[in-house]
């Protein structure tokens, strides 16, 4: 019966296992997307995305609802992030202006693109993390508040600020399409 008992254990194991990283391999690239745009650096990117995930495993069987599992880890990513500025060594790392590499896209692109979320870079974390999922998430303002365990009202009021703080340092020349001179 011992034997039995283990096996069946093991079988669980396994098919956690497999769920899990089938749910991983799926979503990881969409998730160190989101978590780039937080972090701004391709390293703590991946190393947000890689604890995301550790601390996912250790509660996936506490996970009742999988259709929210996206959510759940955007979560995970963020309080991260937000605890990883709290850390005193975190305070002193200095990031390059030299962007990661990126992966050829098919599409045209002028440079603005990387010029706007250059500017996103430069947000607060708070309204940084607002932008990145209102705009590239497609996140719906309840669903944010949610996420960041915060009001509707102060999704409104962290996003008007970091769009009024991006419309003034928008360069001309970046709006109309035309080279600064």
């Amino acid at each position: 019966m011992h034997t039995a008992l283990r096996s069946g254990v093991e079988m669980a194991d396994r098919a956690r296992d497999g769920e899990f990283s089938a749910y991983m391999a799926a979503r990881q690239g969409a998730l160190l997307r989101t978590a780039y745009l937080l972090t701004g650096d391709l390293a703590s990117a991946e190393d947000l995305v890689q604890t995301a995930f550790a601390k996912l495993y250790l509660s996936w069987d506490k996970v009742q609802n999988r259709e929210s599992l996206d959510g759940y880890v955007r979560r995970i990513m963020i309080n991260e992030h937000n605890s990883l500025w709290r850390r005193a060594w975190k305070r002193n790392e200095v990031t390059t202006a030299a962007m990661p590499e990126r992966s050829a896209d098919d599409e045209y692109d002028d440079g603005r693109v990387a010029a706007v979320w250059e500017l996103v870079r430069t947000l607060p974390r708070k309204q940084r993390a607002v932008i990145v999922l209102r705009y590239y998430e497609q996140l719906s303002e309840a669903e944010i508040a949610t996420a960041l365990g915060v009001s509707t009202g102060t999704v409104k009021s962290q996003a008007s600020r970091a769009l009024a703080a991006l419309r003034q340092r928008v360069p001309d020349a970046l709006i109309s399409g035309e080279e600064e001179r």
